[in-house]
């Protein structure tokens, strides 16, 4: 479905907290839904941007109480409000795996098999859904992603500020995050800390993957043993670099790949697992601690492994 999001007249737009700080190409993509960013850049430069009467650069940055001028612009777009219909059966699920909510933010346990987002050939991801089931809501962003295949804990802020506090803690690594990952063999306990750099390829294929190169961007990733099985270990893994795909290049890397990996596992190992029933990643973003945005008290959200991956872990033998 296409509809034309774009206003038919001039805007004012008066600034408040929420879009303090931002710059105002960003604002003008998130107001001028579907226009790219060529468009935003030549609106500006030809003056049809103004903040406050005056012309202003790409890079200038809003403050509180600035009044901006948006032009009108006709571009047709997907509405994704009403796209992921709120009935949907995947849709609707994610109301019944949200953790917590207030005013400020969303913490969600993610399904295995939807992406966070639409795009490269998904129509929807968990953003657009969560938009279809929340079409008041003026503001809502992801403050992280997980793999599509990883389920467990997602941050999505529901203000501007809550978003920069959020993406803060990120950038100065103050954000704890653990994953529980059942891998192959047995993980050597002393084998804690892995830091190998990690590069992105695309194959010819055009296939994406990542690889442990000296030419990729340092990667750390701190490991704990939780339980051993036979032929497999139940680990907690603490990614301390946010890098795609960390984790599991990161296992790979150290020949204990994670169950169930169509990118980087082994198939001797995955057969002998979906032939107990696990149809899915064995990765799970466990536990999340931060600070809240607002009130600044440290909060710790957990979510739960799903019913597959317990099930699975009650069939294997544990080690004596």
């Amino acid at each position: 479905m296409s509809t034309e999001t774009s206003p038919t007249q001039v805007q004012f737009v008066t600034i408040d907290e929420d879009n303090a700080g931002q710059r105002i190409d960003n604002f003008l993509l998130s107001k001028l839904k579907g226009v790219p960013k060529s468009m935003i850049y030549r609106i500006v430069r030809k003056g049809e941007v103004r903040v406050n009467k005056g012309r202003i650069k790409p890079e200038y940055k809003l403050a509180i109480g600035d009044e901006v001028r948006v032009p009108p612009v006709r571009v047709a777009e997907k509405d994704y409000r009403t796209a992921p219909s709120a009935n949907l059966s995947r849709v609707s699920q994610l109301e019944d795996r949200i953790l917590f909510e207030d005013k400020h933010l969303i913490v969600l346990n993610k399904p295995a098999g939807i992406a966070v987002h639409g795009g490269s050939g998904v129509d929807y991801g968990v953003i657009e859904a969560l938009r279809s089931l929340r079409p008041q809501q003026k503001f809502l962003e992801l403050v992280h992603r997980l793999d599509k295949d990883t389920s467990g804990v997602l941050l999505v802020a529901k203000k501007r500020s809550a978003l920069k506090h959020l993406h803060d803690q990120l950038r100065h690594k103050q954000m704890q995050k653990d994953y529980l990952a059942l891998v192959r063999g047995q993980w050597q306990s002393h084998d804690r800390v892995v830091k190998a750099p990690l590069l992105k390829l695309t194959l010819k294929s055009g296939e994406r993957i990542v690889r442990v190169s000296s030419d990729g961007k340092p990667s750390e990733t701190r490991f704990q043993v939780v339980n051993y099985f036979q032929g497999a270990t139940l680990v907690q893994a603490s990614p301390v670099t946010g890098r795609t795909h960390q984790i599991r290049v990161h296992c790979q890397f150290q020949g204990h790949p994670i169950a169930c990996d169509d990118k980087y596992s082994e198939q001797k190992f995955d057969d002998s697992m979906r032939a107990l029933g696990l149809n899915r990643l064995f990765l799970h973003a466990a536990r999340l601690r931060f600070t809240h945005p607002d009130t600044e008290t440290e909060m710790v959200m957990e979510a739960p492994l799903d019913e597959e991956l317990q099930t699975l872990l009650t069939k294997l033998e544990p080690m004596k």
